[in-house]
């Protein structure tokens, strides 16, 4: 049984009674996405994740998560801990992060985009996304269409579910920076996305981007993975996307949220789990992790939540879902106490 398995029940039976009501009752169990057992080797959670990308240690106010997902992750590290070290990183680290605060390590992780957090920083007590009134209602019913531009795990499972729902799902995907799912657990791609069409698309080409903006404009919704500051770069304003499609629903899944100081931190789904709190705590006062990016499976599920809401309302919706409020408000339902 998962330790999230609360969490897992409530969301999952308001998405089966969601979908019911707009289309295809979805059973999410029988989709196959909310883990990746069998998918890649994984280890025992304890201070380490189950993947080995991600570590706990401890700061001189509390404790401490940084996750090496990327490889150019690894590269930034010099500049963090502002000197070099020979050989893997994590005994510098530790070394490191005994003579900071939580607050400083994690302002300088984010000014150079690594995926760190203190250990329950986030607090929230539901599984229910915000939904921003960027638009306005006007969804008239007819066939459901969706761009999913998101990647990896949360974002993809969302599309999934609207999939098995009878939406029409289009993935695009950028052609130099494809999904890495798609190479690292290939078979785990296919579950997430093999209902849906997909779009190769040169998004650093101004054709590429205004082929894009073309298949947002006639979507009912639109499924993104980025920071907010990405959006930019192509030419995707919000205000201007929902100017002309005011009935859109846009699922934005960030690491800390859409809005606010924090919406530049970058976050993947152990560290954003232990940001949230949902984790596991030793007699002696120490986090030890519950299981393998927790925090992805029960975003997944919000966001899926979150536009079937937007849906249910006519639109005019930006679902703000974060992977460590997502985190947070499982921990609060499974009852995990932060020490």
């Amino acid at each position: 049984m998962s330790p999230i398995s609360p969490a897992l029940a409530l969301q999952t039976a308001q998405i089966a009674a969601l979908t019911g009501a707009l289309g295809r009752q979805v059973d999410v169990a029988g989709l196959g996405v909310l883990d990746r057992t069998g998918q890649l080797p994984l280890a025992p959670p304890g201070l380490s994740s189950p993947n080995g990308a991600c570590r706990l240690f401890r700061a001189a106010d509390g404790w401490m998560t940084l996750n090496l997902a990327r490889e150019e992750d690894h590269d930034l590290i010099p500049a963090w801990l502002d000197c070099g070290f020979g050989g893997e990183p994590w005994d510098a680290v530790a070394s490191y992060a005994r003579h900071q605060t939580r607050a400083d390590l994690v302002a300088g992780a984010d000014l150079l985009g690594l995926p760190a957090a203190a250990v329950g920083e986030t607090i929230c007590d539901s599984l229910d996304p915000p939904r921003l009134p960027l638009g306005r209602p006007g969804r008239t019913g007819g066939a459901l269409s969706v761009i999913d531009l998101s990647a990896l795990w949360a974002g993809p499972m969302c599309g999934a579910i609207l999939a098995a729902m009878g939406a029409e799902i289009t993935k695009v995907e950028s052609v130099r920076r494809p999904d890495p799912t798609r190479t690292s657990t290939p078979d785990f791609f296919r579950r997430l996305n093999g209902a849906k069409r997909h779009l190769a698309l040169d998004l650093g080409a101004a054709d590429g981007q205004a082929r894009l903006r073309d298949a947002i404009l006639v979507a009912d919704v639109l499924i993104t993975s980025a920071r907010p500051r990405a959006f930019a770069g192509l030419g995707l304003d919000p205000a201007e996307v929902f100017a002309e499609r005011p009935g859109l629903v846009w699922v934005a899944v960030t690491g800390y949220g859409w809005t606010g100081a924090a919406s530049s931190r970058v976050a993947f789904g152990d560290d954003a789990a232990a940001a949230g709190g949902l984790v596991r705590w030793t007699p002696g006062g120490q986090p030890r992790f519950l299981g393998d990016a927790l925090a992805d499976p029960v975003t997944g599920l919000a966001a899926a939540i979150g536009a079937l809401r937007g849906l249910e309302a006519g639109g005019g919706v930006l679902v703000d879902v974060a992977l460590a409020k997502s985190a947070a408000g499982a921990a609060h339902v499974c009852g995990l106490s932060h020490a």
